[in-house]
Parts: structure tokens; C-alpha cells; sequence
């Protein structure tokens, strides 16, 4: 079976970041026609110059729409897409040379209606991006659930590098319009409709993601919120692993509280972690910077996650 691709790319506000993925896309070592949809959603500061300056190295195509959102912008171009098989990327991601290749052999090997990739550090990112990159992929912090083979249960593609077919779209009618959890929502109504999606280990992107504390702090925030929204509306999918970032900010702050008493053996359990996080992440990443800030970054996740879940959970606004 031959695919025709099509790579969807939504963007809002962030023309420097097209540039470098369009610059990774014409570079793919890739001999088959592909195109690119480019979804302006609504940005005050478009990138319309910048695709315009690879039309004559890229099958290209560039869209304006009022705001909706990344579920609504990427439902745009898949509707005005002309191949047979959709891949989704986050406009803040490269690509490695070899991506479209390996994701063409191994839908030929093995066909799914839809899959999804990981995301990795690229050696020229700053030592916060790779730390946090490293607290959004480790199984310390995940579970490898984002794209690593000791991770458990089915693979959830995540919209950041994901792929899905002009069928499956057309059934599911595509992205909801929840602002985040709607790649997840896109899962389980995949699932659901009765196509089967699996990880595409080697189809990694290069992530380069928020690049201020505050700003991941309120990334993993919205991720939080939209657990307990997807619990409601697919309560069989209800996992008590969803509340491990909850309990532990809570526990955290419970034995810093007691560590003020004379109780120091809860917050040792978490130094313990610590330790063990920090000696991995910098082994991985090679450099002790690294290791050091994921301990902040993972405390961020956590606290970011946990009390984003908690909101939403104690005050549901859906």
C-alpha cells in the first residue's frame, strides 16, 4: 500500500519556529511527493513570509483562520489536505532526516490507522529544554508513557508528532474542542470507532518545548485540567495512576510541614528520588547542569500537573 502524506502544522505567534521545522522538512531523506499545510490560527504575527520562501523546495500550502485553537486548526488542514494519510506536528519540533522514512516503512510493515512517535533532546538544545524534555519523557517521572517501550498499557499518540489516516479522520470527524487532552480524546474515540494505534519508536522528533519554568509550569497545568475532563466523558479509562503527581506535590508539602517538627524521614524519601532522578538524568544528558535542573523541572511537572488534576477535579468547568 502506498501513502500519500500530508503534514499538518497549526501555528499561533511563532514564525521562528516554522522556519526551522520547514528547514528540517526539506531536508528529509525522503524520495516519494509529499505536501505541508501550514494553519496560521489566528496569530497577530503570521509566518506567511517565511513558508513562503520554501515553496520552490516544499509541496506547500499556507492557511489563514480566526483563533480556535490546535484541535480546530489541525481538523482546517486535514479537511484541505489532498493525501491519504495525515501526520501532526507541533510547529515547536524538527525533524530528524531519516522521520518520513521510517514512518513510510513501518506502515507498510505493519499498518495502523493512526501512531504516534516520541519526542527527544537535540544536542544543540539549551540544558533547560533537554531537562525539561527529560522530566516529560523519563520513566522516573512518566512512566514512559510518551513514547518509550517500557511504558505500559496502549500507546496514546500525542498531537505534538502523531499521525492518522484520511479514514480515520473522516469517521471521528477529528479533534474535539478542548484547548488540551484533545489528542488523548482523539485516542480513545479512535479506539473506540475500532482502529488500532501503535508507537513508532524511531519516528522521534526533536521537541524543543516552553523555555521558561513559569511557562512549563503552565503547560503541564492545562494537561492536569483535562484528565479529570476525559475521565467524566470515558469513565472507563479512570486510572489511579492519574493522581500520582496530586499526591505527590501534596506530600511533598506535608513533609516539608513535619521536616519543621523533627520529622525528616518523609522528606528523605523524597531526597532519595531526587537522588536517583538527578544521577539519571545526568548520565543521559551527560552534564551535572542538566541533571540539576530536571529536579526542578520534575517538581514543576508535578506541582503543575497535580494541582492543574485538583481544580479541575474540585471545580469542574466542562
Amino acid at each position: 500500500m502506498k501513502l500519500n502524506f500530508s503534514i499538518i502544522v497549526p501555528v499561533y505567534n511563532r514564525p521562528q519556529e516554522i522556519e526551522e521545522l520547514l528547514q528540517s522538512i526539506s531536508q528529509l531523506d525522503y524520495s516519494d511527493s509529499f505536501e505541508v499545510i501550514i494553519v496560521e490560527d489566528g496569530s497577530s504575527i503570521t509566518c506567511k513570509e517565511v513558508v513562503e520562501n520554501f515553496s520552490s523546495k516544499l509541496a506547500i500550502q499556507y492557511f489563514y483562520k480566526e483563533n480556535s485553537g490546535p484541535g480546530g486548526s489541525r481538523n482546517y488542514g486535514m479537511e484541505r489536505a489532498k493525501g491519504s494519510y495525515f501526520i501532526i506536528l507541533d510547529s515547536d519540533v524538527v525533524l530528524p532526516t531519516q522521520y518520513l522514512k521510517v514512518v513510510s516503512e513501518r506502515l507498510q510493515e505493519s499498518y495502523t490507522d493512526a501512531f504516534g512517535g516520541p519526542d527527544a533532546a537535540h544536542p544543540d538544545f539549551t540544558p533547560l529544554q533537554k531537562a525539561i524534555n527529560y522530566s516529560m519523557t523519563s520513566f522516573l517521572t512518566t512512566g514512559g508513557i510518551r513514547g518509550k517501550k517500557k511504558g505500559v498499557g496502549k500507546f496514546q499518540p500525542r498531537s505534538f508528532n502523531m499521525g492518522i489516516s484520511k479514514k480515520a479522520f473522516q469517521v471521528t470527524q477529528g479533534f474535539s474542542d478542548m484547548r488540551a487532552g484533545e489528542d488523548i480524546d482523539m485516542t480513545f474515540r479512535l479506539w473506540k470507532s475500532g482502529y488500532t494505534t501503535q508507537l513508532i519508536e524511531e519516528a522521534y522528533v526533536y521537541h524543543k518545548r516552553r523555555n521558561t519554568i513559569p511557562s512549563f509550569f503552565n503547560q503541564t497545568f492545562a494537561f492536569g485540567t483535562a484528565r479529570p475532563i476525559l475521565n467524566r466523558k470515558y469513565p472507563k479509562t479512570k486510572k489511579l495512576t492519574y493522581w500520582f503527581p496530586s499526591l505527590f506535590a501534596l506530600g511533598f508539602d506535608l513533609s516539608i510541614l513535619l521536616l519543621l517538627f523533627g520529622y525528616w524521614q518523609f522528606i528523605a524519601v523524597y531526597g532519595i528520588y531526587f537522588s536517583a532522578l538527578f544521577s539519571d538524568a545526568t548520565v543521559e544528558n551527560k552534564s551535572f547542569k542538566v541533571g540539576f535542573l530536571s529536579i526542578i523541572t520534575a517538581l514543576t511537572q508535578f506541582f503543575g500537573y497535580g494541582l492543574g488534576f485538583l481544580q479541575s477535579l474540585l471545580f469542574p468547568n466542562d
